[in-house]
């Protein structure tokens, strides 16, 4: 009876939540004003819940609570609603994704993603739709001069981690804040978001150059440059006054003191600098979908008309961003998008009306390795 009483919790969080927030910050609101879950209650109700969304739009010919298991079967190599409420399916939990796939009906697997049409060339579509039946792994990238003090630490505290490089990989939920210095030891950033100046690096840059973060949002792409580039000048832009304060609380954890940032809104009509600069980082506002597999609400909510709009905002943002870049200057595009019309059709459409050069475009595939996907493309002026 009990697992039954989940299932129902389940399905009444589906008909409350409208997708106007984050899953996952929604959820806690919801627990925190119902407090009759219990922390085990919480855990139950929210794989359910998230299993759920990470079938998409699949078997939409499915009961809520049909869908719900599905879910359960394809998200879990064990389930006790698999065992209990479905036993002819538990011998198969061990399977893989495909296995699982082609057991229960391979030709919903389209509906999974169900924005195939929209990806870029470089992607290979089913395995990337078959990752978001996986919870991504949690990503750390160690700052110069702390490797040992981290390894040290996350050893001290009997921690489950894979390091390659200066790339730390954790289980999704670890309590990295417990353990190590957030942004000043290591900052929390996905293995693929940690590749995506490597163009950059390639090139000869001096080793006094003027950057411009033009949408620098958290300030991730931001604290990146400074590690590879220590004595990069460095100038941050955003929108929104509120994530500049919170940057600022960031630079200083990660010591970072010496930069300027200004507010604004790089894709008005109006918008003018008055500087220029050796390079430029647009890290455009865009659809996610390169990052659903965490957000996997997504795959039920996000309406394909957004996409035309992304890609508008996107166009307005990196020409404007592009008339700061001086003469020899590079300019690096970066989105956490799958989407050809936010990403090689704006790169196009970057080339078109900038006179710039584009050097590189790449996809940073990380549906393989349970990480994001994202695009990055490099222009010379």
């Amino acid at each position: 009876m009990r697992l039954y009483s989940y299932l129902q919790s389940a399905k009444t969080i589906l008909v409350h939540y409208k997708g106007t927030l984050p899953f996952s910050a929604w959820l806690k609101n919801y627990f925190r004003e119902n407090k009759k879950f219990g922390s085990k209650d919480r855990k139950v109700v929210s794989d359910l819940c998230h299993c759920y969304y990470r079938i998409g739009k699949g078997w939409m010919n499915k009961s809520t609570e049909e869908r719900l298991l599905i879910g359960q079967f394809l998200c879990n190599k064990e389930s006790v609603f698999i065992k209990e409420l479905m036993p002819q399916w538990s011998d198969h939990s061990i399977l893989s994704i495909k296995e699982k796939l082609h057991f229960i009906g391979y030709e919903e697997v389209d509906s999974i993603f169900s924005f195939s049409d929209q990806i870029g060339n470089q992607i290979d579509k089913q395995s990337f739709t078959e990752s978001h039946l996986i919870q991504p792994d949690l990503f750390l990238r160690i700052r110069p001069g702390k490797r040992s003090n981290v390894i040290q630490k996350l050893e001290a505290a009997s921690l489950q981690f894979f390091i390659e490089n200066d790339c730390i990989r954790l289980p999704n939920m670890t309590k990295v804040d417990e353990v190590l210095h957030v942004d000043s030891e290591v900052v929390i950033q996905d293995k693929s978001s940690q590749q995506v100046i490597n163009a950059l690096k390639e090139q000869q840059l001096p080793a006094l150059f003027t950057c411009w973060d033009c949408c620098a949002a958290s300030g991730g792409k931001t604290i990146l440059l400074h590690d590879h580039f220590p004595k990069a000048h460095l100038t941050v832009s955003d929108i929104r006054e509120s994530i500049l304060h919170n940057l600022k609380a960031r630079f200083k954890r990660a010591g970072i003191e010496q930069y300027q940032s200004f507010i604004a809104d790089v894709s008005s009509s109006t918008f003018i600098s008055k500087q220029k600069f050796d390079v430029i980082i647009c890290d455009a506002p865009c659809s996610g979908s390169g990052t659903w597999s965490r957000t996997p609400e997504q795959l039920c909510f996000f309406q394909k008309k957004k996409i035309e709009a992304y890609a508008s905002l996107q166009k307005k943002i990196a020409v404007n961003a592009a008339r700061s870049l001086k003469a020899g200057g590079c300019f690096l595009y970066i989105t956490c998008s799958v989407f050809k019309k936010e990403n090689e059709d704006v790169a196009d459409y970057i080339v078109q009306k900038t006179g710039m050069k584009l050097v590189k475009q790449e996809y940073f595939k990380g549906y393989a390795d349970k990480a994001d996907t994202l695009f990055a493309a490099l222009f010379l002026l």
